[in-house]
């Protein structure tokens, strides 16, 4: 057989395999920074600034130290909200406000995107470490905020967010969500490990091969993925519409 007839063969066996593993999904859950929309997007780092100014503000600090500071908490309590929250009682309110106070006008909507959650079957929903506020702002920048039934974010989790284990347990009780048959779409591996660990598929939204990353670097994925990532995709619309979509 020639090359391109097996490589054609392989991409439908691949497809195959894929669509049988989401033959029980009725629940699509999905993170919103950096997997909804691209890595090299601007959003993020328009973000990551407001928070370092934040800090600059609230304590009087240069622009270095305000760094480091954000960097400290974000790796000892998971978010900078929450560090801010335990050890100098901060008004989350007020800093949700403040550092997702931002300019949305590089997201366009994705068409391929909004087609390709819509039509999966069952329900959709956003888990998310961010606001309810930016999460629907940045949805509708894209034109997806109406595929989505609902939005868990920081607030509804209590303040304490992905990775931790009672994050993800509030969202399925509040939700009444059955791991066992939901998938979850995210761009930290470690974010996957509770949720595969409960049942959930699991998939690991990466940059495409050469794109910018954001992100820090203890957030990117090795060359190595980790065993409790059932799928990875560097393209979350194709993936929906050629390995989800074409079961229907």
């Amino acid at each position: 057989m020639p090359d391109s007839n097996r490589d054609a063969a392989s991409a439908r066996a691949d497809e195959a395999l894929i669509r049988h593993a989401f033959e029980h999904v009725d629940t699509w859950v999905f993170d919103l920074d950096n997997t909804l929309y691209p890595a090299d997007c601007d959003l993020w780092p328009k973000i990551d600034a407001r928070i370092t100014l934040f800090l600059a503000h609230l304590f009087g600090l240069d622009g270095m130290s305000s760094r480091a500071l954000q960097k400290y908490y974000y790796l000892n309590y998971g978010t900078t909200l929450r560090g801010l929250m335990i050890d100098h009682n901060i008004s989350a309110e007020q800093f949700l406000s403040f550092v997702h106070d931002i300019d949305r006008s590089s997201l366009l909507p994705n068409h391929a995107l909004a087609k390709a959650i819509t039509a999966l079957p069952g329900r959709k929903l956003i888990l998310t470490n961010g606001s309810r506020e930016h999460a629907l702002q940045t949805a509708t920048a894209l034109g997806i905020d109406a595929m989505f039934e609902d939005i868990f974010d920081i607030v509804a989790a209590d303040f304490v967010p992905k990775p931790e284990a009672a994050t993800y347990d509030k969202f399925f009780e509040k939700h009444r969500i059955e791991p066992r048959r939901a998938c979850m779409f995210e761009d930290l591996a470690q974010n996957l490990i509770v949720p595969h660990a409960r049942g959930m598929k699991t998939v690991l939204v990466m940059p495409k091969p050469g794109q910018m990353d954001h992100r820090e670097a203890c957030e990117m994925t090795s060359e190595v993925i980790p065993d409790h990532i059932d799928f990875a995709t560097v393209n979350l619309e194709a993936f929906l519409e050629k390995a989800v979509l074409n079961k229907l």
